[in-house]
């Protein structure tokens, strides 16, 4: 049985803008989208896909051929809801999500950008709009060189489990 709490965060969800898919992304490789262990439950990476498709690939910066701080926060905040979506594909019901703990992202930028806190701000404004103070976490924002299949930005997510559910 689905809990109240879980249909608030669906709903949470829906007035942020997005839908939460039917299935979370499926793994583009050898490894699993979610995993409980104890009373944390962690995602793999996530990108920003809709549909299985990214909506904008490249590095994020400044200038012609970039992708904007704007368009990647957006992508981030995607990233934000396939982990809820993994979340839900391990645990079933978003109710038994206690708290938000940590987000760690990744930001594919041009080596002049430095706004990589910025992009990530997409992921834990969404995650604090839906999870209210329990989406309110730790965070590290990481630039780096390259993601998956050009993807700007990549969010993993750990969260804890309520003591009752674990």
């Amino acid at each position: 049985m689905i809990s109240s709490r879980h249909a608030e965060i669906i709903e949470r969800l829906r007035d942020a803008g997005y839908a939460l898919p039917d299935a979370p992304p499926a793994p583009l490789g050898a490894y699993t989208g979610a995993l409980v262990a104890g009373d944390l439950i962690f995602t793999s990476g996530q990108l920003p896909l809709r549909d299985g498709v990214i909506s904008a690939t490249g590095k994020v910066g400044e200038g012609s051929g970039l992708v904007s701080l704007d368009a990647a926060a957006g992508l981030a905040a995607q990233c934000a809801v396939n982990a809820i979506a993994a979340l839900r594909g391990e645990i079933g019901d978003l109710g038994r999500i206690a708290r938000i703990v940590k987000v760690t992202g990744f930001v594919a930028s041009d080596p002049d950008f430095s706004d990589h806190s910025k992009v990530l701000d997409g992921a834990s404004s969404l995650l604090k709009a839906v999870f209210g103070d329990a989406g309110v976490h730790t965070r590290s924002a990481v630039g780096v060189a390259s993601l998956p299949k050009d993807s700007p930005v990549e969010v993993e997510v750990i969260a804890l489990l309520r003591a009752d559910t674990a």
